[in-house]
């Protein structure tokens, strides 16, 4: 392994402490995650402990070298997400956020899981609705899996149309056609945006509070 020296953005998915006064942290950056032993940071005087706080955006150095672990050089916060510590349901979805990031970047190194987890993080901090954070979230987790849903055609292969109803088969991830069914052209529509969109956009779109129930069911189900 080439000894090299990492300066990235990153937020910490998770600590574990070791020894007296060290840290090992699990990272995701722009570049993938990271997994750095952060040197006595537990200690008082420590340079490093506000940079690798749990819910903030920190710009760190990391130097690696034969070993897999780094080592966390330097570490200073650009932003503490602190709005995700007001309330234990917003805590709740940022570690489920965390904690699925954490296990798909072990599997596929991509830029998507770091800027997934920033604008979550920057959503729940500024108070969005815990609905819409969990539903864009799983949206774009699910495409970022090859597991998306299909949001262009229905169960028999014609195109969704906005004169008709569907029904929704959880089993397939597709709609069915149903002239009384449960969700529309509204549902559709706003589910494509919060598939394709940043989350700071969809936040500026207001729905109606059930449709957004209706279009979060659906998002549920095929997570479940």
């Amino acid at each position: 392994m080439v000894v090299e020296d990492l300066k990235t953005l990153g937020v910490v998915l998770r600590r574990t402490n070791y020894g007296e006064a060290d840290r090992i942290l699990n990272i995701i950056t722009p570049a993938g995650k990271v997994a750095a032993i952060a040197k006595g940071v537990r200690k008082a005087r420590s340079k490093l402990a506000g940079g690798v706080e749990m819910f903030c955006l920190s710009e760190l150095q990391i130097h690696r070298g034969r070993s897999e672990l780094g080592v966390v050089t330097s570490a200073r916060m650009i932003r503490h997400y602190k709005g995700v510590l007001q309330s234990y349901e917003r805590m709740e979805v940022a570690a489920e956020i965390l904690k699925r990031v954490s296990a798909a970047a072990e599997q596929t190194e991509s830029a998507e899981w770091f800027e997934m987890t920033r604008q979550c993080l920057e959503a729940l901090d500024g108070g969005a609705n815990l609905k819409l954070v969990e539903g864009w979230f799983w949206l774009h987790f699910l495409r970022a899996n090859g597991e998306e849903i299909n949001l262009y055609r229905d169960k028999g292969g014609a195109k969704l149309a906005v004169d008709k109803r569907y029904d929704w088969d959880g089993m397939e991830g597709v709609f069915v056609e149903n002239m009384e069914g449960e969700y529309g052209a509204d549902e559709i529509k706003m589910l494509r945006l919060m598939a394709t969109a940043d989350l700071a956009i969809v936040r500026r779109v207001k729905v109606d509070e059930k449709i957004f129930d209706r279009m979060y069911g659906i998002i549920k189900r095929w997570e479940n």
